[in-house]
């Protein structure tokens, strides 16, 4: 089954009409390939070249002369990352073709976001790239297409394991993605730190989904350093495998919560990991309710886009706010995450969101219908919320 994606899809066309090269940046098998093989069938003479093939490979040992000789067209490069001497050539052939007058639409290039990919496009292509995050698929997408969100929440976004016959076939497809991820991906973005190692340390982070990063903690259970620790969540971070969500850190006569939450970002991933393979295991797990937590915070952050930061706050005396979006440097939207279809709403919620001076404050719980309660917050659904503050950060400020 194909999830269509018309706004991620509209998005890219739009870029693509705005820029020379644009660079569509997401974990591997969330679905880039097919977004630009869709698009090279229907813009005429599109170039696609995929760089884990060897014949495409060949093609660019004169990168400059195939390239220049293929100007007129779109020319789409796959896996990317696997040669960053690329980018210097096609600086030269981008500011050739301004001379000529063709500023957009000349490169798609797509990859694994890794932080030498951004650093050598930045320093090759300032000016001359925009960049594009592709995430697993959304709430809104899947109920667009009519997935139920317990089979997203469970299965996770990567359309091979969301759309897979039943939730068993889903399963194994996730457990071969990581060991796959771990085998060929860790060593060819860091060839010198042990995958193994790393994989140990993607369990422990899912078995503590939500909780603040102790890298003291993680480094003895492993084995290593505190300093290792932090490069391989770095790794894990850059390749949009976990997330690491930062404490609110404005001025404030509170005593703050300054270390990170960690959180796996797909929620098919983290079952995986946890050995969580169908809905009636997950109810009955203890990572019920951080699962849930997660797979809120990522689809209210792909809702909210690049307008707003996500973070959330905590107090040592226990005010806290699961997720919080600042906009223009001030706190904007306060969500309490619940995972109850009557949620309560703690008092340290109400504290903070009147210290920060919240202006909207929301529980998302599965819940069927929006309601207010006490304290000027609306109990709302993980869809009702998505549109919500997206509706919100139309308005300007």
């Amino acid at each position: 089954m194909f999830v269509n994606r018309p706004e991620f899809e509209a998005n890219l066309k739009t870029q693509l009409s705005r820029f020379p090269a644009v660079a569509l940046l997401g974990a591997r098998q969330v679905g880039k390939t097919t977004m630009a093989r869709k698009l090279a069938r229907e813009i005429d003479g599109t170039i696609y070249l995929d760089l884990e093939k060897t014949a495409d490979l060949r093609k660019l040992d004169d990168a400059g002369g195939y390239l220049r000789a293929h100007t007129d067209h779109l020319i789409i490069i796959d896996e990317i990352h696997r040669s960053p001497d690329l980018f210097a050539e096609l600086r030269g052939i981008i500011d050739e073709g301004r001379d000529r007058g063709k500023r957009a639409g000349q490169f798609l290039l797509l990859g694994s976001a890794s932080l030498d990919l951004l650093k050598q496009a930045s320093e090759s292509l300032a000016g001359r790239i925009s960049y594009l995050d592709m995430d697993p698929i959304s709430p809104i997408e899947a109920a667009n297409a009519e997935i139920a969100q317990d089979q997203l929440w469970l299965r996770g976004g990567f359309p091979d394991s969301l759309t897979a016959e039943n939730d068993e076939e889903s399963f194994y497809w996730r457990q071969a993605f990581i060991r796959s991820y771990l085998e060929r991906d860790i060593p060819l973005f860091a060839p010198r730190l042990p995958a193994s190692t790393i994989g140990r340390l993607w369990t422990m982070l899912a078995n503590g989904q939500g909780t603040l990063l102790n890298s003291a903690r993680l480094a003895q259970g492993l084995g290593v350093s505190s300093p290792l620790i932090t490069r391989y969540i770095d790794l894990l971070v850059d390749l949009l495998m976990v997330r690491r969500l930062p404490p609110w850190s404005g001025n404030l006569d509170k005593r703050l919560v300054r270390s990170p939450k960690i959180y796996v970002r797909d929620s098919g991933l983290l079952h995986a990991l946890a050995e969580i393979g169908t809905l009636d295991n997950l109810y009955g797990h203890q990572l019920i309710g951080p699962s849930w937590e997660g797979f809120v915070i990522e689809a209210l952050a792909k809702a909210a886009g690049q307008s707003c930061t996500p973070m959330f706050y905590r107090t040592a005396d226990g005010s806290e706010i699961d997720l919080l979006f600042e906009r223009g440097g001030k706190p904007f939207a306060a969500i309490e995450i619940k995972r109850s279809s009557a949620p309560k709403v703690q008092r340290g919620f109400h504290i903070a969101c009147d210290d920060l001076q919240v202006p909207h404050r929301f529980v998302v719980a599965p819940v069927t219908e929006s309601y207010p309660i006490k304290g000027n917050v609306i109990v709302l659904s993980l869809l009702s919320a998505s549109a919500k503050l997206q509706e919100l950060l139309t308005v300007k400020f």
